[in-house]
């Protein structure tokens, strides 16, 4: 009998044995670095084709690792591929399917710290950021494991009884599936998006992130070496213009799921809903796309708690989480209180390469490109508010560090009010009363994650009913959902609510099939 569902605990790192575990873990990454990895389509590994560098933000000169870099022709190869192996991959038992999950997820957690050292170099997550994001890569394949056995079993019983007939409804499998994950969760979005597409019958191309494909290698090394059948798992790094509209556009595939960009997300939406010639379905797109979150304190409030739910929503691993509280909505009453202890915590976050030991708060935003578009923010916020902290950067063998930067007195159509940022900027507004902050929370065009805190139940049960977003926290931060405990999505602009990790989320994988038998 399977033990139900838990959480994967964190690492303590208080503990010195998991200090000296975790760096011998990081030494052993980076054994990797001059070694080239191969694009996997059909179960041939393919090395020969340009290359790409994965970098580490924090030394840019320091490369992570060289990938094979996918090709137009690769795309539409490894489209085949998985076509092929649908034809068998559909009708395998999903217990069967079930048991790949729960073998990768026993073997990420024995090579827990491995994964997470990964993300530390090659994407600047803290120590406890990357552990966060392992075990729930971890719970993903644990509990999507447990949901298909539940989906095999159970949809019968919910039919009402018709005696001249038997009666089954069964989830079937969709088709060839695109995977394209986000580099901010490359561990824990990447195998969600990729085990919840295989457990439930579907052959993937994942097309991971350019900013950190390792990790999501070291995955499909996982899955093949559990023996998963040639093609239902293809390897295809690469940029997505030369073969994102290729996998996208292409009549065999079935589904994309994708998280990232408000615009790469709507461009997937836009070409995925055009038919193709020789294309039979409609495609589904399961997105998410980011958010412009808010953390709203009234005037009875808890502000020690309220002004570290604040600063953790807000700069955890950078800022770079579609979840991150951006903005900080304070009513009046409190608000220069709040002001100041958000400032005081904020003030002092350690800043530096992350590989330094779990002491380290914040490291680099992912790249080059990230780095100019968030200081065009901050300078932008320059002419919309004022600048309480931060502002600058952090010159260190050339990483791309921004310090944790906060600007009050913001209005709440400005452009750092209204604009997913995605980096270390918060901006702090006013309200007037809490009508006026929940206006203020409901006044963009996302609708991903909030939080309230109050002491208030009154307070509360109105955000509970008015403030529109998929994921809502009272008196706790807005980063950190869990799985089986938080189902993930948003509204609006933020996706289509997919809720990942939550009891239906499998279902967006699989169509239903009633079948009666008359007797």
């Amino acid at each position: 009998m399977l033990r139900p569902f838990s959480n994967e605990p964190l690492t303590d790192f208080s503990q010195i044995e998991n200090v000296v575990a975790f760096r011998r873990a990081l030494a052993r990454v980076t054994q990797w670095s001059e070694e080239v990895f191969p694009v996997v389509i059909g179960g041939e590994w393919i090395h020969q084709g340009e290359t790409f560098a994965s970098i580490n933000p924090a030394r840019p000169a320091e490369q992570v690792g060289a990938f094979v870099k996918g090709t137009q022709a690769m795309a539409e190869q490894a489209v085949e591929a998985a076509s092929e192996a649908f034809q068998s991959w559909r009708f395998v038992d999903p217990f069967e399917r079930a048991r790949y999950l729960l073998g990768a997820a026993a073997e990420m957690r024995r090579r827990k710290h491995e994964f997470s050292a990964i993300m530390v170099l090659e994407v600047g997550k803290s120590w406890v950021e990357a552990d966060a994001d392992t075990a729930e890569a971890i719970d993903f394949l644990e509990y999507y494991a447990r949901q298909m056995m539940r989906l095999a079993e159970a949809p019968p019983k919910l039919l009402a009884p018709y005696p001249p007939e038997e009666l089954d409804l069964q989830y079937i499998p969709l088709g060839v599936g695109v995977v394209i994950p986000p580099w901010n969760f490359p561990n824990a979005i990447m195998t969600g998006m990729t085990a919840a597409s295989i457990v439930s019958g579907n052959p993937v191309i994942l097309k991971p992130a350019s900013a950190s494909p390792l990790v999501a290698y070291k995955f499909c090394e996982i899955m093949w070496d559990l023996g998963l059948p040639p093609g239902v798992l293809n390897f295809l790094p690469g940029p997505g213009g030369a073969i994102g509209d290729t996998l996208v556009d292409h009549p065999k595939t079935r589904f994309i799921a994708f998280t990232g960009s408000k615009a790469v997300g709507l461009r997937i939406h836009e070409r995925a809903a055009k038919a193709q010639p020789g294309q039979v379905w409609i495609k589904r797109t399961i997105l998410e796309m980011g958010g412009k979150d808010a953390v709203v304190v009234d005037a009875g409030a808890d502000l020690d708690a309220a002004a570290q739910g604040i600063v953790a929503s807000a700069f955890g691993f950078q800022g770079q989480k579609c979840s991150a509280g951006s903005r900080a909505i304070i009513v009046a009453d409190v608000y220069d209180a709040v002001v100041e202890k958000i400032v005081n915590l904020a003030g002092q976050l350690t800043v530096g390469a992350t590989d330094a030991g779990p002491e380290v708060n914040m490291g680099p935003v992912v790249d080059a490109w990230a780095m100019k578009n968030i200081m065009a923010y901050i300078e932008t916020g320059r002419g919309e508010g004022k600048l309480a902290l931060g502002g600058d950067t952090l010159d260190s063998e050339g990483g791309y560090f921004i310090n944790p930067t906060i600007f009050v007195d913001v209005d709440r159509s400005a452009r750092i009010a209204q604009e997913e940022i995605f980096g270390p900027v918060l901006a702090v507004i006013k309200a007037k009363d809490f009508d006026d902050a929940l206006a203020i929370a409901n006044g963009t065009e996302y609708g991903l994650t909030g939080a309230v805190y109050s002491r208030s139940r009154a307070h509360l049960e109105r955000a509970r009913r008015e403030f529109h977003v998929g994921n809502l926290y009272f008196n706790r931060k807005c980063t950190g959902a869990l799985v089986g405990v938080h189902p993930f999505g948003g509204f609006n602009m933020s996706g289509t609510d997919s809720k990942a990790g939550g009891p239906d989320y499998l279902l967006l994988f699989t169509q239903a099939k009633s079948i009666a038998d008359r007797l």
